[in-house]
């Protein structure tokens, strides 16, 4: 997550918002009050509040915060492998691999309380790294003229493949398990499988 800079007037909300991701990087958790996160940027306990109705709001926004990063980073995955190719797929889940696996200090927040129930429809769609991830699978089911497969369903899939074992290696259960073994390797190998199968029904 980005350094919080000096607090700039007109700029509190964005200032907040870094120092909360911050304040849960340095502590592992989100278990910080509303009003540390205003000590960091140089503000009242109180300030926060014209931006953030309450805790929950502000960690919604660091949870914005990192699916933003997490689209920055599989757009620029996406745009350095050829357009259909498997090596784009390949690489997007390795990159989301270890976008997940560097940050566990968010996984809580992000994956089990995220704090704030079901997603609906509206909020799915703010999750446009995944949709970069589709979009590849979509081009690469349209390479290999592959029409009877869900890219969607597909995307899904491949995903929990790649979310899956960023679990594993976050909580140490694939070290355990598998010592010697690579988890980006072991990502490419399961994912090669899977679209090896896809094709294979093509």
């Amino acid at each position: 997550m980005n350094k919080c800079g000096s607090y700039h007037h007109g700029n509190l909300r964005n200032a907040l918002i870094v120092a909360a991701a911050e304040l849960i990087e340095e502590r592992g958790s989100p278990d910080f009050a509303i009003s540390e996160a205003a000590k960091v940027v140089g503000v009242s306990p109180a300030a926060p509040y014209r931006h953030f109705k309450d805790k929950e709001a502000l960690l919604a926004a660091v949870a914005d915060l990192y699916f933003m990063g997490l689209a920055e980073a599989t757009q620029a995955t996406r745009e350095a492998f050829p357009t259909g190719s498997r090596e784009s797929i390949l690489a997007l889940g390795n990159t989301y691999l270890s976008y997940v696996s560097q940050r566990p200090e968010f996984y809580n927040l992000i994956w089990n309380e995220g704090g704030h129930g079901p997603l609906n429809g509206s909020e799915a769609e703010r999750r446009p790294g995944f949709y970069n991830f589709v979009g590849a699978v979509e081009a690469w089911c349209q390479h290999n003229a592959i029409t009877d497969s869900d890219p969607l369903e597909l995307s899904v899939k491949l995903w929990a493949m790649a979310h899956g074992l960023s679990v594993l290696n976050i909580n140490g259960q694939l070290a355990l398990f598998l010592p010697e073994t690579d988890v980006a390797t072991l990502l490419s190998s399961s994912a090669n499988t899977f679209l090896d199968g896809v094709e294979g029904k093509a």
